[in-house]
């Protein structure tokens, strides 16, 4: 039997708190004391977990003691403070953020794709961007098959992505359009309702956003191409719950349509939703509350004999960032 965990989830009201708590009950990981941490506004919160609930206590510099495992999932900032605290206090550290996920010593690990990375940290592992994520699951049996040459993506991201805030302002703003008033933009620069929005994070020299160069970098390291050519460019869409991306990729050698959809119809984490003929492809709303990266519309690319064209989507709140943190646990917890 596998040896029960003290286990802290920071950031634990938040979006991806909340899933990281469900996740744990649901896969029915070891856990033998569940603390849930968050800022002063939640204190004495009380949230469910296993039939009994539990208190939400403030975060502090004291709060990870006897911890044995720290799911971090409440920004960069509270992460670059509070996780060596947590390693200090002799905690492995899973973070969310996107803080340690590019220092050299940091593994950033996507189960499906690199677990073996877990072997070599030294207390904190990186979970990557949601949207990196997705890619690199489906990715990877095809460059099993054929080594990748170039990938260019565009993402449309759910505004879930951002947080409670921007879901409730997509919701305030669909019924102030559709009652004729004006939207009144607060979290975004723009209006997220009945628009698409070319700008997640920020913008940085060169004119690509700080989104765009995650998903450039971390591919590279969670795949172990650091020469890899990868174009991104990042989109918010009025989307409650789902990341969709079209993604070109480029291989060595020719995979046909046919040899892509059996790769993928077995590799892990992975379903192949793709029967356009009856309007069978994958879709946010269908993927939203669920654990699989969904891939269909796998097609020839016309202007490459080496590429594919595909449409993959999953829910950002589960594989694209908590799923993928109790998964990372998971391998450390070992069998």
């Amino acid at each position: 039997m596998a040896r029960e965990l003290k286990v802290a989830v920071v950031g634990a009201t938040g979006m991806v708190g909340r899933a990281m708590r469900e996740i744990l009950e649901e896969r029915g990981f070891p856990v033998s004391e569940l603390r849930l941490l968050a800022s002063e506004r939640s204190r004495g919160l009380r949230l469910p977990f296993r039939g009994a609930e539990v208190e939400v206590q403030v975060l502090g510099e004291e709060s990870f003691r006897g911890i044995d495992l720290a799911l971090f999932s409440a920004g960069a900032e509270v992460s670059r403070r509070f996780a060596p605290l947590a390693v200090e206090a002799g905690a492995v550290v899973v973070d969310n953020s996107s803080a340690f996920r590019m220092q050299e010593d940091v593994p950033l690990v996507v189960p499906e794709v690199n677990p073996h990375d877990v072997d070599k940290h030294r207390g904190i592992i990186a979970n990557p961007n949601c949207s990196t994520i997705q890619m690199v699951v489906v990715l990877k049996p095809l460059h099993d098959r054929s080594p990748l040459r170039r990938v260019v993506v565009s993402t449309y991201q759910s505004v879930s992505g951002t947080g409670k805030d921007a879901v409730e302002e997509l919701k305030e703003q669909s019924r102030r359009f559709l009652e004729g008033r004006e939207p009144n933009p607060r979290v975004y620069p723009h209006p997220i309702a009945f628009n698409c929005l070319p700008h997640i994070d920020v913008f940085l020299d060169g004119g690509h956003t700080k989104e765009e160069m995650k998903m450039v970098n971390e591919t590279r390291k969670i795949m172990g191409l650091p020469g890899l050519p990868v174009s991104a460019t990042a989109v918010r869409v009025p989307v409650f719950i789902g990341h969709s991306e079209s993604v070109n990729a480029e291989f060595e050698e020719e995979i046909t349509p046919e040899e892509a959809r059996s790769i993928l119809a077995m590799a892990p984490g992975v379903e192949v939703v793709d029967d356009p003929a009856n309007n069978r492809y994958p879709l946010a709303l269908e993927a939203a509350g669920k654990d699989p990266c969904y891939v269909g519309r796998i097609r020839a690319d016309t202007s490459c004999p080496r590429a594919l064209n595909m449409w993959i989507v999953a829910d950002n709140l589960r594989k694209g960032a908590a799923l993928n943190a109790v998964q990372i646990a998971e391998l450390i917890q070992g069998p």
